[in-house]
């Protein structure tokens, strides 16, 4: 409530206002440079507000790291991802956050069961021990998720998810949230892709120049006018153009 975040001559954030409820998936959508990933980065900890509370299951805190976002159950999926590929799919999961004995002996059968029970959560299935270096785009995707799920998010943002994924991709990937929705976990995804945010989303939330301006749902709203609101005037018709009715979005 009332979030803001400024940096050297810029005012990133204002006066937002975002209430996600459990268990939905929740999308966030405005132009480049709207202030979404600003937004999405301090509700993990990457930046601190300069106004405003954070409120997760009715208890209110102060964000000074990832590492508190995480102890809150919060996860973030970045667009770039942030894998070793000379480490299988096991050891990244795990980096950091290994299971050892009381003489520091790594655990790593327990991790695997834990991991496998994961991916059988969201329907992910390959070998753990394989190397991420090759991996498809897509299974790296998953191995991020699988890693914040790893250190207990019950709340997952997601960065853009589908910029880098081709058409098949993008469905495994949302037969996936869905399946982690339908376990009570929430699924905060920032996005432009109209087509996809009103066909998945529950409920969809809009930042124009810094700040909210509407909370609505796909059944509110259609592509047409979603992208009125993402832009605040009324846009041409984008028939037979680009898919995207966002000017600034569409390529040349």
């Amino acid at each position: 409530e009332g979030i803001g975040k400024s940096f050297p001559g810029v005012r990133a954030n204002y006066d937002i206002d975002l209430r996600v409820r459990r268990a939905t998936i929740h999308a966030i959508v405005g132009e480049n440079g709207a202030g979404k990933s600003t937004l999405m980065k301090t509700l993990y900890g990457m930046h601190q507000p300069d106004e405003g509370t954070i409120t997760v299951n009715g208890v209110q805190h102060t964000f000074r790291s990832p590492t508190d976002a995480i102890a809150a159950g919060i996860g973030m999926v970045h667009q770039h991802f942030m894998l070793a590929d000379n480490l299988s799919v096991l050891e990244n999961v795990i980096l950091g956050d290994e299971p050892a004995s009381g003489r520091g002996v790594l655990k790593l059968d327990v991790a695997r069961d834990r991991l496998h029970a994961l991916m059988d959560s969201i329907g992910a299935a390959f070998d753990v021990d394989t190397m991420v270096a090759e991996l498809g785009v897509g299974q790296r995707q998953r191995v991020e998720i699988l890693k914040v799920l790893y250190r207990g998010a019950k709340i997952l943002i997601l960065d853009e998810p589908t910029a880098v994924l081709v058409p098949q991709e993008v469905d495994e990937l949302f037969a996936n949230i869905k399946k982690l929705v339908a376990d009570g976990t929430t699924v905060i995804f920032i996005s432009h892709k109209l087509d996809e945010v009103l066909a998945v989303s529950d409920e969809i939330t809009v930042i124009r120049q810094g700040t909210t301006v509407a909370t609505t749902t796909p059944g509110q709203v259609d592509r047409r006018s979603l992208g009125n609101l993402m832009v605040g005037s009324e846009l041409p018709d984008p028939s037979g153009r680009d898919d995207d009715p966002c000017p600034r979005h569409r390529t040349r």
